[in-house]
Order: C-alpha cells, then structure tokens, then sequence
C-alpha cells in the first residue's frame, strides 16, 4: 500500500469520508473565540493550546533564517504577547482555524518588532512554552538550509505535532490501563515503523493468537482516529470544519 494511502487508512479519512460529529462545545478554540470579555476560561485554553502548539512557530521562525537563540525568544514573545492581552476581541474576529490564526498573527508579530527595531524580550520574564524540550535533532532538522518554505516547514511540523500529541494521548491511555506493552508493540504496526516485525511475530511475542491481535489492532486504531479528531476539533471554531482539517493535514503529510 503506497505510503499516502496508509496515512489516510490510519486516520480513517479518504476522499469519500463521511464521519460523525465529535464532542464540540467545550474545545479550546471555540472557548477562546466565544469568550466574553477578560474570560479565565478563554485565557486557560488558549494558554494550552500554545504549550502545545509552539513547535510549528519555532520550525517557521528558523526557515526564516533567525538563530537558535533568537527564534527562541520570538517564540516566547509572541506567544507572551498573545496571553498578556486583556482583550481577546482580535482573537475572536479569527473564524476558522487555530494553525492560520498563529501564522498570520505571527507574521504581523515579526514584522512590528522589525519596523520599531526593538529587541524582543523574553517572554517578558516568563518562560511560557517549554522550550527546553527541543532536542538536538530538532534542531538541526528545521535549520534554514532545509529547502522547503517557512511556511511548508510549519505546516509539516504543525501536522507531526497534532499526530504526536494524539499518539501521546492514547500511550497514556494504554498505561492507565496496564496495557503499556500492548500499546507498544500495536505501535510498531503503524504505518512506516522502520523495522517492524510481522503480525504473526508481535502475536508471538504476547502469547496472543493473530485474529486476537487483528482485532487488538482493529480497536487501537478506531481510539486513534477518535481522538485524532478530538484533537482536530481542539483547533477549529466549529465542527464542519473538522474534516477540511483533517483533509488538509493528510495532504501535508502526503507532500
């Protein structure tokens, strides 16, 4: 099966996909756009969606041709600035999607900065988004030599973060569960696992049979695609858009 084919089997979309609603009112996004005036509620969730979320802007501020150090602290500014706002009345006028609302305020971010040619603080003394999480490699990955466009680079890395966090999710699912070394090995059948044994090797491994491990992997990836759009539906101001979402991270992936 080609490689764009199994991203779209795993996450249950394909271009004739009709699929349910998810749970919506209380999603992130909708609450930071429905909010009325200074709300804790709007702020707490718009918070969270930064902590997650900070990734792409990084990958975007180093295409860009900022050093480590200094993409950093834009990183922190922007988002220091966004959550320090008393009003969230612009964040609101933003109807649609989490990812085009951070690239667009971001651009205008960077370019005011420029134009008054003052030095960005550091997250005015907050270190909000938890930097000292991007290893190394990250590093080095989204140096500006990579010839993709800043904004391709975020968009790639605004995909691989909403597949993480929902591969995140549902490990902590499995361990709540005692089921972390079933979570494991059904992890090592998803698509492009480099090295992965067989089904018939995994079914050995747990003393299973292989239709028991077919339909173990069968519901371990209905849980994915169900919080798959969970999480879509965390970034979108209302359900219809969450399958143009997802469409539209699948053929990020593809590219």
């Amino acid at each position: 099966m080609p490689a764009d084919d199994r991203v779209a089997s795993l996450t249950g979309l394909d271009s004739n996909a009709q699929n349910g609603p998810v749970a919506f009112t209380t999603t992130h996004w909708s609450v930071v756009l429905e909010a009325q005036g200074d709300s804790p509620a709007a702020h707490e969730a718009l918070e969270k969606l930064c902590r997650i979320y900070w990734r792409p802007i990084f990958a975007f501020l180093r295409r860009q041709g900022f050093p480590p150090a200094e993409a950093e602290d834009i990183t922190q500014g922007f988002f220091a600035q966004l959550l320090d706002r008393r009003s969230l009345d612009a964040v609101r006028k933003e109807k649609g999607r989490l990812r085009s609302y951070l690239l667009g305020a971001l651009k205008y971010f960077v370019v005011d900065e420029q134009r008054r040619a003052m030095a960005i603080k550091r997250g005015k003394g907050q270190r909000l988004i938890p930097l000292e999480e991007l290893r190394d490699d990250e590093r080095i990955e989204i140096e500006p030599a990579d010839p993709l466009t800043a904004e391709m680079i975020y968009e790639r890395r605004w995909a691989s973060t909403v597949l993480e966090r929902v591969l995140s999710r549902l490990k902590d699912e499995y361990r709540a569960a005692g089921n972390a070394a079933l979570f494991d090995s059904l992890k090592q059948l998803l698509p492009d696992e480099p090295g992965a044994p067989s089904q018939a090797e995994i079914a050995t491994q747990l003393g299973m049979t292989e239709n028991a491990l077919r339909q173990a992997f069968y519901r371990f990836r209905q849980r994915y695609q169900s919080l798959l759009r969970e999480e879509i539906a965390h970034t979108v101001a209302t359900p219809g858009d969450i399958e143009d979402e997802l469409r539209h991270l699948i053929a990020v992936i593809r590219a």
